[in-house]
């Protein structure tokens, strides 16, 4: 009772108290985050997916050691990453307009899809980001999340046929959506049941490359059905979704989102392996001094491309070689299907270079030199992750930089991702 009156008298004097001034440089974050509540006030209750989401929780021996190919896709750096954030620098040295920021943005940082007015506030944040030192710890910074706690579970919906991503609904306000029908009522916040959050086509609003139709709850086809992508990417276990509630059993999904990105770990499964791997086949037809024919590059009823998650900047390479019995090369052919950053967000997005459970069947016409011998001929499928710059593009964005560590950084990231890497190939004999 006593302590019952001290705060009865005290808060009066805690209400009459001045609100603290908020820095004229910081009113715009306020201003997002009153509608996407920072993570860090969900860890309070739901600790375990917060830490899933950060990375801080079962930082397995793939995450610590692979470096860029992780063991989980975390979410929760998609805004901080210093691969988003060199990504971005080069493709704005091409000139974007303000809507092809926000449009570029809208997936990796939500809150611009109802905020569009502060785009050039994140972009100026994101690319403020200086590469951590070793041995120290980096400055806390105070901005916006990217994708975070708020920006998942304040969406509702998608929109139906539409060729204009990302597609989800963000309903701002204080109901937070999730899966369950028996949200239980708290002080915090109203919960609701949304049916978005079983079904693939909230994954496919912003990763539209890996499904046939964003707009489909279920994956098609006979092997996938009754299948989402939360069921391979939300590992399922039991347990409770908050940290308040004891014991509860329930299926609930990690918040870390498990893949991968490199064909090396696909070894160790054969079913993803013949499933999911893209292969080549070869048709091929002698002529005259040349080689002619198609390459035959399938998919399996998987629904996605590999690798990668994102739908726009990754680049496949389709090279063709024919040689002599002595493995001399007589002539080559290589063909690239994706966009320059020139291009990017300027018009509609590309289709992958092959979809799940279809073929692309891409022709080719060597020729070589009379009196030459062609062998066989050899097939190979590479990809990279993001276009390679021209030099004028690399040396305009390295200009924008002013430390070399920053230079160096950014070089190593665009000479890691913009180099290619081998999927798959074939040979035959002529």
């Amino acid at each position: 009772m006593v302590l019952m009156g001290i705060l009865w008298v005290s808060l009066p004097c805690a209400n009459a108290q001045e609100a603290p001034k908020v820095p004229e440089s910081h009113k715009w974050i306020k201003e997002i985050e009153e509608v996407f509540l920072p993570s860090d006030h969900c860890k309070q209750c739901h600790d375990r997916h917060y830490e899933e989401w950060k990375g801080m929780r079962e930082q397995t021996p793939d995450l610590k050691t692979f470096g860029r190919v992780d063991g989980a896709l975390l979410h929760g750096t998609a805004l901080t990453s210093p691969v988003f954030k060199t990504v971005l620098g080069l493709w704005l040295q091409t000139g974007p307009t303000a809507e092809e920021k926000t449009r570029c943005l809208s997936c990796h940082a939500p809150a611009v899809t109802i905020f569009p007015q502060h785009t050039e506030n994140i972009i100026a944040q994101v690319l403020s980001e200086k590469p951590k030192k070793r041995g120290r710890r980096a400055k806390k910074t105070h901005g916006v999340e990217g994708i975070s706690c708020s920006s998942c579970h304040l969406i509702d919906s998608v929109r139906e046929d539409t060729t204009d991503f990302p597609a989800f609904k963000i309903n701002p306000g204080n109901t937070f959506f999730g899966p369950y029908a028996d949200a239980e009522e708290n002080l915090v916040h109203p919960s609701k049941q949304a049916p978005v959050y079983k079904g693939a086509q909230f994954c496919a609003s912003c990763h539209f490359s890996k499904v046939k139709d964003v707009t489909k709850a279920d994956l098609p086809g006979q092997i996938l059905k009754g299948t989402i992508c939360q069921d391979c990417h939300m590992e399922q276990s039991t347990g409770s979704s908050t940290s308040k509630r004891g014991s509860l059993t329930r299926p609930i999904g990690r918040h870390w989102f498990q893949g991968i990105v490199i064909p090396g770990i696909m070894l160790s499964n054969r079913n993803l392996q013949a499933e999911w791997f893209p292969r080549v086949d070869l048709e091929v037809l002698q002529s005259g001094n040349g080689v002619e024919g198609r390459v035959l590059v399938r998919n399996g009823s998987l629904p996605h491309v590999f690798p990668g998650g994102d739908p726009v900047l990754k680049q496949f390479f389709v090279t063709v070689t024919v040689k002599d019995a002595d493995g001399h090369v007589l002539g080559t052919q290589e063909e690239r299907f994706g966009l320059p950053f020139e291009q990017i967000l300027r018009g509609p997005i590309p289709n992958p270079l092959v979809n799940g459970g279809t073929t692309r069947k891409v022709p080719f016409s060597i020729q070589v030199k009379e009196g030459a011998s062609p062998s066989y001929v050899e097939a190979s499928l590479n990809y990279a992750l993001i276009p390679k710059p021209s030099q004028a593009l690399f040396d305009q964005y390295l200009g924008t930089l002013e430390h070399k560590r920053e230079k160096k950084k950014a070089a190593e990231i665009i000479e890691d991702y913009s180099s290619p890497r081998l999927l798959t190939f074939r040979t035959k004999s002529l």
